[in-house]
C-alpha cells in the first residue's frame, strides 16, 4: 500500500492527506480513461459479450482499463487490483488498500450511443472507500469524494436533500422490481426511469435529482464503491435490507438486494415496508 498508510486510520489528519493524494491520482487516472473511451463513443467500436452472463464488454471498456491499470499501479504499485476487465487475482485480497475500478459503468449505453456512462474508480481501505471519483465524460461531469471530506460535483459541495414528506419519492428503477415491492413501498414511489449505469444513477441521488434507487442482486464491487462513498459524503446512505453498509474487497464481490437513498428517503421507505 501506499508508504507509511497501513500506520495510519482513515480518521487520522494524516491518512486524510493520503486519501486527497489518492484523490488526485485516481482522478487524473480516470479523466485520461475517459479521454481515451471517448474517442470510442458513437464510433460503433467492437463489442464481445461475456459468456459467463452475457453481459456486453466493447474494445473501449478494455481500453480505458489499459491506461487505469497503467497509471495507478505504477503510481501505488503495493494496492491491490480489482477491476471489472481483469480477471481476478485472490492476492487482493491480502491488500489493505486497493484500487476498485469499473472502466465504463454503462457499456450497454455506451454503446448505444447514450451519454449516461462514466468511468468509476475507487481507493478501497479495510473494506470501505475511502477515496472515489466518477467521471462522465459525454457529459463533462466529475464526482469526487474522500472519505472525510464533502462530496463533490465540478468542485461543487453536494448535498443529498430530504424529499419533503408530503410528496411522492422519486425512485429510479425497472418496473419489475417495482413490481415486487410491498405494496405500502409502491404507493410511496414516483417511478423515474430507469439509468442503466448504476455509479451514476447512485450519484444522481447524492445531487438531489432523484430520492432513492432499489439495486438488484448481483451488484459488484466495481459497480458500487466510488459512488457509495460519494453518496455517503453527500448525506446519503447504500445499504443491505438490514441497514447495513456494504463492505468492499471480499471473497466474492456481488452484493445482494441493496437500497440506496438520502436518510430522510430510506426512512420513509424503511417504514413502508422495504429493509
Amino acid at each position: 500500500m501506499h508508504e507509511d498508510a497501513e500506520k495510519k486510520t482513515p480518521g487520522s489528519r494524516q491518512a486524510e492527506d493520503i486519501w486527497r493524494a489518492d484523490l488526485d491520482l485516481i482522478t487524473e487516472a480516470a479523466q485520461a480513461a475517459g479521454a481515451t473511451a471517448l474517442g470510442f463513443f458513437g464510433a460503433n467500436p467492437k463489442v464481445r459479450f461475456k459468456s459467463e452472463d452475457r453481459s456486453p464488454v466493447s474494445e473501449a471498456d478494455y481500453a480505458a482499463n489499459d491506461v487505469l491499470k497503467e497509471k495507478l499501479l505504477v503510481a501505488r504499485p503495493n494496492y491491490g487490483w480489482l477491476s471489472e476487465e481483469t480477471d481476478d487475482d485472490p492476492a487482493r485480497l491480502r491488500c489493505e488498500t486497493l484500487f476498485v475500478v469499473d472502466p465504463i459503468d454503462g457499456t450497454r449505453a455506451f454503446i448505444a450511443g447514450k451519454d449516461v456512462w462514466c468511468v468509476s474508480v475507487a481507493v478501497v481501505h479495510r473494506g470501505r472507500p475511502v477515496a472515489g471519483v466518477l467521471v462522465a465524460p459525454a457529459l463533462r461531469q466529475l464526482y469526487q469524494a474522500t472519505a472525510e471530506g464533502p462530496a463533490l460535483l465540478d468542485g461543487a459541495v453536494l448535498k443529498a436533500p430530504g424529499p419533503a414528506e408530503e410528496r411522492p419519492l422519486a425512485v429510479a428503477l425497472p418496473e419489475d422490481v417495482l413490481a415486487r415491492l410491498p405494496e405500502p413501498a409502491r404507493r410511496l414511489i414516483h417511478r423515474v426511469s430507469h439509468v442503466p449505469s448504476l455509479a451514476y444513477r447512485l450519484a444522481m441521488i447524492a445531487d438531489g435529482r432523484i430520492d432513492a434507487t432499489v439495486v438488484k442482486k448481483n451488484a459488484h464491487d466495481w459497480d458500487l464503491a466510488a459512488a457509495d462513498l460519494i453518496l455517503a459524503r453527500a448525506g446519503g446512505a447504500l445499504v443491505d435490507l438490514s441497514g447495513q453498509p456494504l463492505v468492499y474487497n471480499r471473497e466474492s464481490v456481488s452484493h445482494g438486494m441493496l437500497l440506496a437513498g438520502s436518510l430522510a428517503a430510506q426512512r420513509r421507505l424503511a417504514a413502508a415496508g422495504l429493509g
